[in-house]
């Protein structure tokens, strides 16, 4: 009895490391095809830092690399910050194992970061700036087109409050971007996925993950903070944060009240309706539960047109 509730436990556990896997390749997917990340030809440098996001990363687009109708080359690059205690042992091992071509990037950052940074204040914005500069020259050195970052709508989510509670600004984080030096095109093919999905498929894959002690390990960072209060969210109402993802790929310039991005000083009445007017005094529907149209997912291979952003 007991091995028949074991066998049964081990295959529902695979049905559901499967489906898993399905979700976050579906969801990647969709993202490369409607924001037009990667193209015929592509050399795709996917940035590794040994985290679980980036393993992700990396470990769906190879899968969708085997099946894709269009080639496309891949590289993994990792920056080894001269941290102390890093195991630079690992991911090269990781690597190697995975039989593709990669290469280790060895610049003392954290020293600089360390001597310039005053002791308990904030390492994160230096350590990006200077990682951003060197991953930049590297993509030009190996010949990437496009560069992989491996932030997922949670961390999206996070930068549009941070930059709202910290920055007075409605700003969030791209799917696809130029560079600031205007030489390289970065995509974020992780844009769809939920942090918990990898977190839970990080664990099914044991990923061999290395920890930040650079700036991970710091206390009360306001990143933290924001994305405890998105979790509490996500715990207390349920599709609160899939909503709010939503609202960012289904902007209306005109109900905000920024004048750069419409044209309020010449708005003059006419004789028949808007097609994006007001409905003044009337009230909204509001959406209680998530569409399963938004829910929906097309994969890589599949060209149906299907917009995940739609309302």
């Amino acid at each position: 009895m007991e091995s028949i509730l074991q066998a049964e436990a081990q295959a529902k556990a695979k049905y559901n490391a499967d489906k898993l896997a399905k979700r976050l390749r579906h969801a990647v997917g969709d993202a490369i095809d409607h924001f037009g990340m990667i193209e015929q030809g592509d050399r795709v440098m996917v940035c590794l830092s040994g985290g679980k996001d980036s393993y992700t990363m990396l470990d769906i687009l190879l899968s969708l690399q085997k099946s894709a109708p269009i080639d496309f080359s891949i590289i993994a690059v990792n920056l080894d910050q001269k941290q102390p205690g890093f195991p630079e042992e690992i991911l090269p091992t990781y690597l190697e194992k995975l039989g593709i071509e990669y290469r280790i990037v060895e610049e003392d950052t954290y020293s600089i970061v360390k001597r310039v940074v005053p002791e308990g204040k904030t390492t994160c914005g230096l350590c990006s700036r200077l990682r951003r500069g060197i991953l930049y020259r590297v993509a030009g050195e190996v010949g990437a087109t496009k560069i992989a970052l491996g932030h997922h709508r949670d961390d999206v989510l996070e930068t549009l409050f941070l930059n709202m509670f910290y920055g007075g600004k409605l700003k969030a984080m791209p799917p696809k971007l130029v560079s600031d030096d205007g030489r390289n095109i970065v995509i974020r093919p992780l844009i769809y996925c939920r942090e918990k999905d990898i977190v839970r498929y990080s664990e099914i894959r044991q990923f061999p993950i290395i920890p930040c002690n650079l700036c991970g390990s710091q206390a009360n960072l306001q990143r933290e903070v924001v994305g405890d209060m998105l979790r509490d969210w996500d715990r207390r109402f349920p599709g609160r944060l899939e909503t709010m993802f939503r609202a960012l790929c289904n902007v209306a310039p005109s109900h905000l009240a920024d004048p750069k991005l419409f044209g309020f000083k010449n708005l003059t009445t006419q004789e028949t309706p808007y097609a994006d007017g007001d409905i003044a005094f009337d009230h909204e529907p509001i959406e209680t539960e998530v569409p399963a149209t938004a829910l929906r997912t097309i994969s890589i291979l599949d060209k149906r047109e299907l917009n995940r952003c739609a309302s």
